[in-house]
């Protein structure tokens, strides 16, 4: 499975204006009749249902957008260059190669997104005919395409994920509860994909549930495959840890649920926030001798009083599966059904245009003004009236140093700062 890649993308360059003059009598030159250029084509991502891996960027790593026509004579508007959409599967993750920052999660509503936006076609000649100068020989350059190396992630999309170490059952768990038929086999790391099937519990609207590939202790410093699929975990809102109760491989289960408690705060300490569950699986194989400890005993003693319930089940039998479900269903319906979805830290149309100048100055007592085309740029794509847009705004602010500049003009608390129309009230953090 490729649940990586790393890919060069560009938007198409605007067509250049034309320069040419109609034959007219009485007219100087004839008129300047040259029409504009063709707008450049977009990169645009859309999310393809049908898709779950990455695995068409294995074998193409370019993709590049038409670019817009010039303009012709006669008034004629060159052709708009076609767009280029790139098909992903729903819950990829596109982030700028060179900062690591998220361009786009293309999950939850976001199913289609233009990354890169292509040139502005030049105006033609015929704009620039006034009075003075009845004979412009001159039409304006096509807008530059953009171009980027970014890096795709997917990340499976599941309310609830299995994980465990291999060959504890994860996969028999999942093919006996939903319609998924993950490939199962007696070796470690069969499971080489992240495989998502539907629970369809009677009097409920079901759920997702993801075998997360087996994971190994290290896998968090990148050995073993675990590593790769320790992402997809970030989704899910409840974990079940699969334990092998009957340690018929020899393991304590309660030493390899510690394992991967800590592979995963080792990954991301916030995947320890989830709430959590533990399947003591193929409890129709424990044996026991006279003075032995339960195992499902020793693991409810353990883990219960820190708030994981212990559900004895046995995938190959079906028994207990039920009950464990439903509790994590009522788990469920107490969260925001909406995935997660993760938020944009990078913009590249504003970035990509970070040399282009601004000013920021005191214009009056209690005002200061902030302009130029960087500023305008980053207006005109954020939604200030979102608060992950107004956040971002912030962010933006800060980052290009204009925040220290107002500071060192001697803003206070109260003061008004105008960029553009909009006017904004400044307080300290």
């Amino acid at each position: 499975m490729i649940d990586s890649a790393r890919i060069f993308i560009k938007s198409g360059k605007g067509g250049d204006g034309h320069v040419s003059f109609r034959r007219e009598l009485f007219v100087a030159a004839g008129g300047p009749d040259g029409g504009d250029g063709g707008r450049g084509g977009d990169i645009i991502f859309e999310v393809d249902k049908g898709l779950n891996t990455l695995n068409d960027f294995r074998h193409v790593r370019k993709y590049i957008a038409q670019s817009g026509e010039d303009g012709k004579k006669r008034r004629s508007h060159g052709a708009d260059g076609q767009d280029l959409i790139v098909k992903v599967p729903e819950g990829t993750i596109i982030r700028d190669d060179a900062s690591g920052k998220i361009i786009a999660d293309m999950s939850g509503k976001n199913m289609r997104e233009v990354i890169l936006k292509g040139g502005r076609g030049g105006a033609g000649n015929m704009h620039f005919a006034t009075p003075t100068m009845q004979v412009p020989k001159f039409a304006k350059p096509g807008q530059p395409a953009m171009e980027l190396w970014v890096r795709l992630e997917l990340k499976v999309i599941a309310d609830v994920g299995l994980v465990g170490y291999p060959n504890v059952g994860k996969s028999t768990i999942l093919s006996m509860v939903t319609n998924a038929k993950p490939k199962i086999a007696n070796y470690h790391f069969t499971t080489l994909d992240p495989y998502v099937g539907i629970v369809d519990l009677e009097g409920t609207n079901g759920f997702a549930l993801a075998d997360i590939p087996g994971l190994i202790e290290g896998a968090s410093e990148g050995i073993g495959l675990g590593f790769q699929f320790l992402k997809h975990i970030q989704r899910t809102k409840v974990l079940i840890h699969v334990v092998d109760a009957a340690s018929t491989e020899g393991r304590d289960p309660i030493e390899d649920i510690r394992t991967i408690q800590n592979e995963l705060a080792s990954y991301d300490p916030e995947l320890l926030k989830k709430p959590a569950v533990i399947a003591a699986n193929k409890v129709d194989v424990i044996q026991t001798e006279d003075g032995d400890e339960d195992p499902i005993e020793r693991l409810k003693n353990t883990f219960e009083p820190e708030g994981l319930k212990v559900f004895p089940v046995s995938a190959a039998s079906n028994q207990g599966l039920k009950e464990l479900l439903y509790h994590v269903w009522q788990i469920l319906s107490t969260m925001d059904p909406e995935p997660t979805v993760y938020e944009k830290e990078y913009v590249p149309e504003y970035d990509l245009g970070s040399n282009l100048p601004y000013t920021v100055e005191k214009t009056d007592e209690h005002l200061f003004t902030v302009e130029g085309p960087r500023i305008e740029k980053m207006l005109g794509y954020t939604n200030l009236d979102s608060e992950k847009g107004f956040t971002f705004f912030q962010r933006f602010l800060k980052e290009t140093g204009i925040l220290k500049e107002l500071e060192d003009l001697g803003i206070e608390d109260g003061d008004t700062v105008k960029m553009y129309g909009q006017h904004f009230d400044y307080y300290h953090e």
